[in-house]
This record gives structure tokens, C-alpha cells and sequence, in this order.
């Protein structure tokens, strides 16, 4: 591990963050993490609890003369979400993440960095270790499988927490004080199709689409980024219509909650089509670079020959397939009518997978409405079943109704106005944060979120503000001290 990193300021929340990004935790896979943070709280000599879903609960208690204020729950999430560059030789189930500075910035090598939502880890790592801040009686509770699934938040136990007030540490600007969130649910569309052999004249191709900026699939889909299997499929169709190409396989996109970067497929033509597919192909990538130029300065689209395949997919099949991706609805589905610049309702087509008999395509939908998130997930499957897959739901988590008078968010907008003489920016965010389902355990928990300024989460170009994480952790301190009275 970088020793800049650790010496950065402040050095309590860059040496933990340091020592989080040192072990392997992404989602699903948060064993030695859990490990870790037990160990943690355990040699502070601090009562330390592992729940049955794997949540770290530490408690400390309060510092004296704090002992009247309510109890806070500091709330962050472990995992992280595990993306890299395709040319990016990186093992997270076994390594730690590389950071490097990069004059504001903190950056990995290639992959996400983790600071979604370590440096809130880190924050309260930070907070549990101090022998001078000043703070109430505090339970920190650290999730599991936040990015994946939050199954950690949703198997909370109901009983382990005592706290009034919760403060989540996983807003990713830090002028924001986050007062709700989106709901989601996850949409698997599968089914199985007939292969046919390969035979006469043809030439192989594989279409490769990247370069993307990816990103946040909730956070980011207001921004209208590229979508790499949305517009791989884009460039099938066209050229399926045009020059009868036929699909061997496709690969596209991976995490839900990631906005997919790349693509791959590969493809046969007859050569006596190969000039009526190169016409095609050379109009839509033009088409698609013209479209994005804008947005996506580093998308590169090309068709390189290869191998020929064995089989390809039967037309029919091919046909319904790739109408029902083209129908598929990607992005901004709905904005919000009370909240100015809220994404109220989107999709994700996170994840295409075409081969050998077989396609699979996952989406992650969120809303901020109930109602809105299950219109959109089921306009979403009655497309795929028309087209003969079978759509399934999963992962349902509830969203976090804003709460205008919130106690604790009037101590926040005061303290910061205080503190940078500005206002903040009150908001709720197109975001799954965990608050939604911990209420459902505590309803009656005050929540809010904030946190430093991090950008492009989800993607590996995340990258974290030094000089935010300076404000934040102030910021916080500040707000520990002036936590209100029981």
C-alpha cells in the first residue's frame, strides 16, 4: 500500500481506509472482511457483535460529558463493488486495492477503488479509535452485501440496536445532506434457443464495443451515458436487417448496479453479404459515435475478424431476442414531479449473456415510488415474455421516504451552514442506500446521510476527493458533538 495515502490528511481516516483496502471484500465475498472489523472492535477492547447475516455491530460508549446525548448509529457498508479494466491483471477475491494520489484525487490502478463506501467505513473506524473526540454513546453498525443484494441490511437483527438517531456515512457529495433514497429490483430475463452449424461461404467477426465511462447505475443514469449492451444490440439489429448476420455469442456489461462499459459478440456473414454488413456496420457505428461524441470521448466500436464459430443461433430465435433487448427500456424512465432534477424511476440493462443455447439479460430497476419501480419492472417482463423468455424478480428492498422534519437534519443544515457558510443541498437521491431497510427494522430511527464527494463509484475510473475528505471528517466531528439530548 502507497505510504502517501497514509500520510495523507486526516491521517486517522486515510491509515483506516489504507488498512480496508489491504483486504479482498467484494460483495459476496466479505469473510475476511468481517474478520477484520471483528478483530477491530475487539483489541479496543469494545463489545463487538457479528450478527447471523455477518453485520459488525462495535459499540463504545459515550465520552464524558456526553452521556445525556441520544445514541447514534454510525452506519456504513463493507463490500464493495469489484469492476476493472478488461487490461487490468487484478484478482479481487485476493488482493488489496493499489491507490495512487493523483493530485486531489485518490485513484486505483485499474479498478474500483472502494471508496463507495469505505472512506465511510474508514470515518468510523476513525471515530471508534479516537481518545479526542468528543461524541455520544455510538453503535456502529458495518453491512454486508450492500452493492449486491444490502441482504445484510434486510437480515438486520431487530433487536441488536439501541440507537435513536442514524447517521449514514454513504452520500458521495459532499454539499448533500440525503434525506431518501430509490427502491430496486432486480429483473432476470432467461431462455434457451436453437443453435444451427455453420456452413457455406461465411467469415467470422467479433464486434467489440468500449471505452465506455460506466458508472453508477442509479446515480449516474440521469447523465445518459453510453449503455455498451444496449448499443451492441443496436448494431446487431442493424446489421442483422441489413446483411443477415447470425450471432454466435455475446458478452456484455456485468455488475447490475454498474452502468455496463463493454461488449463483445461474435458474428458470422455470408460473404457474398460481406459488403451489405461493412455498409451497415461503418453507418451505425458513425451513427452511435456522432450520438455520444459528447458524453463518451474514449468509445471505440470495431468488427475485427476471427474464428469461425461452430453454430450460431437459429433466425427465428435471433430475431426475438434481439427485439426484446431493443425494447427493453434503458435510463431515465420517469422524473420526479415534487423534487426538482430527481430521477424518480430507471432501469439498467446491466448484464447480456448469449451463448450456447442459452441467453440470460439482467436489469436492476429503482424508484423512488412504490408503485412507479413495479410499473416499470413489469413493462420490462411482459417485453421478455412476449419474446419467449421467462422473467423472474428478486432482490426487492424498499426505498427511504423523505422525512422534511427530521430533529436530526436541522442540526445538520445549521451545522453546515455554520460551517462553510453555505447551504447545503437537502436531497434524495436516485440511489440505493440502506436507510429504507433499517427503518423497516427501527421505524422509529431518525435517519440522515452524508458523506465526502466521490466520483464515478461503480466504474474504474471511482476516484475520491482528498481535500472533501478532509471537509466531511470535520464536518463530522463537529456534528458528533452536537448530537441532541435524549
Amino acid at each position: 500500500m502507497s505510504q502517501e495515502i497514509r500520510n495523507l490528511e486526516p491521517k486517522a481516516v486515510w491509515n483506516k481506509f489504507a488498512d480496508l483496502n489491504a483486504v479482498p471484500r467484494p460483495s459476496k465475498q466479505e469473510e475476511r472482511v468481517i474478520a477484520f472489523m471483528k478483530e477491530f472492535g475487539e483489541n479496543l477492547g469494545l463489545e463487538t457483535i457479528v450478527d447471523q447475516a455477518g453485520n459488525i455491530i462495535i459499540k463504545k460508549p459515550a465520552t464524558a460529558g456526553m452521556e445525556d446525548r441520544a445514541m447514534i448509529v454510525l452506519q456504513s457498508h463493507l463490500d464493495m463493488v469489484h469492476q476493472k479494466n478488461n487490461d487490468t491483471n487484478f484478482d479481487f477475491a485476493t488482493q488489496g486495492i493499489e491507490m495512487y494520489v493523483d493530485g486531489d484525487w485518490v485513484r486505483a490502478n485499474g479498478t474500483t477503488l472502494g471508496a463507495d463506501n469505505g472512506l465511510g467505513a474508514a470515518a468510523a473506524m476513525a471515530v471508534l479509535e479516537s481518545t479526542d473526540i468528543a461524541h455520544p454513546a455510538i453503535e456502529a453498525l458495518f453491512t454486508i452485501d450492500e452493492e449486491t443484494g444490502m441482504t445484510g441490511a434486510k437480515n438486520l437483527d431487530n433487536s441488536v440496536l439501541e440507537g435513536e438517531i442514524l447517521l449514514n456515512l454513504d452520500t458521495e457529495e459532499d454539499d448533500e445532506i440525503g434525506i431518501g433514497c430509490a427502491g430496486g429490483v432486480d429483473i432476470t430475463a432467461t431462455r434457451t434457443y436453437a443453435e444451427e452449424q455453420v456452413s457455406g461461404e461465411v467469415e467470422a467477426f467479433q464486434l467489440t464495443v468500449k471505452g465506455l465511462n460506466g458508472g453508477h447505475s442509479g446515480m449516474d443514469i440521469i447523465k445518459g451515458l453510453g449503455n455498451a449492451n444496449k448499443l451492441m444490440n443496436r448494431i446487431l439489429y442493424n446489421c442483422f436487417v441489413e446483411a443477415d448476420i447470425r450471432i454466435a455469442e455475446v458478452n456484455g456489461g456485468g455488475l447490475r448496479n454498474a452502468i455496463p462499459r463493454e461488449s463483445v459478440a461474435t458474428i458470422v456473414v455470408e460473404k457474398a453479404s460481406k459488403p451489405a454488413f461493412k455498409k451497415a456496420f461503418e453507418l451505425i457505428k458513425t451513427s452511435i459515435e456522432t450520438e455520444f461524441k459528447s458524453l463518451e470521448k474514449n468509445l471505440t466500436i470495431t468488427a475485427e475478424a476471427t474464428s469461425t464459430p461452430e453454430k450460431v443461433m437459429e433466425k427465428e430465435a435471433q430475431a426475438e431476442i434481439l427485439k426484446a433487448l431493443y425494447a427493453a427500456h434503458n435510463g431515465v424512465f420517469r422524473m420526479s414531479p415534487d423534487i426538482d432534477g430527481l430521477v424518480e424511476t430507471s432501469n439498467n440493462v446491466a448484464k447480456v449473456s448469449i451463448a450456447n443455447g442459452e441467453a440470460e439479460v439482467s436489469c436492476l430497476t429503482r424508484s423512488s415510488v412504490e408503485s412507479g419501480k413495479w410499473d416499470l419492472a413489469y413493462s420490462l417482463r411482459a417485453g421478455f415474455e412476449l419474446a419467449g423468455f421467462k422473467a423472474h424478480f428478486s432482490g426487492d428492498y424498499p426505498g427511504w421516504a423523505p422525512n422534511p422534519d427530521s430533529a436530526i437534519l436541522k442540526v445538520l443544515d445549521e451545522l453546515y451552514q455554520k460551517q462553510t457558510g453555505e447551504k447545503a443541498h437537502i436531497a434524495a437521491c436516485h440511489a440505493g442506500l440502506e436507510c429504507g431497510i433499517i427503518g423497516s427494522h427501527y421505524p422509529k430511527m431518525d435517519m440522515i446521510s452524508f458523506g465526502p464527494t466521490i466520483r464515478g463509484a461503480h466504474s474504474p475510473d471511482e476516484r475520491a476527493s482528498i481535500s472533501s475528505t478532509q471537509k466531511f471528517w470535520k464536518f463530522l466531528k463537529e456534528v458528533l458533538q452536537n448530537i441532541p439530548k435524549k
